[in-house]
């Protein structure tokens, strides 16, 4: 059996299928969200759309096989300028309920193709904006939004221009990218020909296609303070559900994420001042109908926007979210670009805490893994998982994809699952060749 589509390849059920209703349109692949997924959406009732390049490198196809609630893959190269419309023109007869964007680089496309189906989405010139940095910071700082300093780059002698008379550090980074991909922190002017080509290498694997993707590079002012995301559901530009994160990272010069408590354990007056920011924010891109997940630095009492994204939060915060409060988050996203009504009431406080910690590995090869049982077996332990084995190499914590497993755990409060999930995390060793 066949997708409809460009690239369309067996396994999966036919993209569009007589009587089986409208389907809902899901715009990049995230494997650990197919039995959530499955809780709410019927049979035959979801269509994958992914870039040829990721859906063979990542076998999506058979990771796809027997998901009862897949109607099709449709194989589409939505990076791509102009890829929505011509999406919309192949497919005049596809009548979707919903587009959903389901990762970062899906943003664009699919609030594109929502405007062209005429259904609920982000609009265009919102997602573009959320997924350019530069233009982000733009269009926040006019709005009143703090912001730090930033200017684009070219090469290592911009980023010493920028560098020179400035009290602290800098952060270089990409304007376009996900994960902390291709982002570190310089503190002196001797780093910044090592940093310029460690920035450089922006390879995302097999999440992006092979094709390159444009380079563009940001010098900006090293905001020092602790660090919050923010995660709104949104529809027709207002609030409907709203949660402060708090974040922790890893030491080191690249600003990978170690940690997400939920909710964030901050006086209430700052919580409320975190959402009205993010509010603003919203208000200032023009964004309509979906999800944000904004993330801050709060600096002598101020929050300075670091960036947003118009997606669902990753790194384990929708579950966290889903565990701390409880709500059905993601069932109520679906809701929201359906134009449907909500499955139910959406709190306004969290019940109890949650918490993610990640695992990191020194640089080499896995000779072996211990602790994962015992990590899982632990007080109020919900996941406990490593991704890698023995004999796969371990690169240098430089992103987010480079983090070797999560350890999640719930409790009564913030705090209390934090420490849950720090000690189940410290029960997990993992070996590397040659280390004494």
């Amino acid at each position: 059996m066949t997708g409809q589509g460009p690239g369309a390849g067996p396994g999966v059920r036919p993209a569009v299928v007589a009587g089986a209703g409208r389907p809902v349109l899901v715009v990049g692949f995230v494997g650990v969200t197919l039995a959530a997924i499955g809780a709410f959406q019927p049979d035959d009732s979801v269509i994958y759309v992914e870039e040829p390049d990721v859906v063979r490198k990542r076998r999506v196809h058979e990771q796809l096989e027997g998901v009862a609630f897949v109607r099709g893959l449709i194989e589409w190269e939505y990076h791509l300028a102009g890829k929505a419309d011509e999406f919309f023109n192949a497919h005049p007869g596809l009548d979707p309920a919903a587009v959903v964007p389901a990762i970062e680089y899906a943003t664009p496309f699919a609030a594109r193709l929502a405007e062209r189906y005429g259904l609920p989405g982000a609009g265009l010139g919102a997602a573009q904006i959320l997924r350019d940095k530069a233009l982000l910071r733009q269009v926040s700082a006019a709005a009143g939004i703090a912001n730090p300093v930033s200017v684009p780059v070219r090469g290592p002698d911009d980023v010493r221009a920028f560098l020179r008379g400035r009290p602290g550090p800098v952060v270089l980074k990409p304007a376009n990218r996900q994960a902390s991909v291709g982002t570190r922190v310089i503190r002196d002017a001797a780093e910044v020909e090592g940093a310029w080509a460690d920035c450089l290498v922006q390879d995302e694997g097999v999440f992006v296609p092979d094709r390159p993707m444009a380079l563009s590079m940001l010098a900006e002012q090293y905001v020092e303070g602790p660090e919050y995301s923010v995660e709104m559901l949104v529809r027709d530009g207002v609030a409907l559900f709203v949660n402060v994160t708090g974040k922790q990272l890893f030491p080191g010069p690249h600003p990978v994420e170690l940690a997400h408590v939920v909710p964030a354990d901050i006086p209430d007056e700052l919580a409320r001042l975190l959402g009205a920011r993010t509010a603003l924010l919203v208000e200032a891109v023009g964004f309509r109908d979906g999800f944000v997940h904004g993330e801050w630095i709060v600096s002598d009492g101020v929050p300075y926007l670091v960036e947003c994204a118009g997606r669902l939060p990753g790194g384990g915060i929708l579950d966290t979210i889903q565990l701390a409060y409880p709500v059905e988050l993601l069932r109520s996203y679906y809701a929201v670009l359906k134009g449907e009504a909500l499955p139910g009431g959406l709190p306004r406080r969290a019940k109890g805490g949650a918490a993610v910690r990640f695992l990191a590995a020194a640089p080499g090869r896995v000779a072996a893994v211990h602790g994962v049982e015992a990590a899982r077996r632990a007080d109020g332990v919900f996941l406990a998982a490593v991704t890698v084995e023995p004999g796969h190499p371990v690169a240098e914590l430089r992103h987010s994809w480079h983090r070797a497993g999560i350890v999640m755990a719930t409790a009564d409060s913030p705090a209390e699952a934090l420490r849950r999930a720090e000690a189940a995390a410290g029960m997990v060793r993992i070996d590397i060749e040659g280390e004494e």
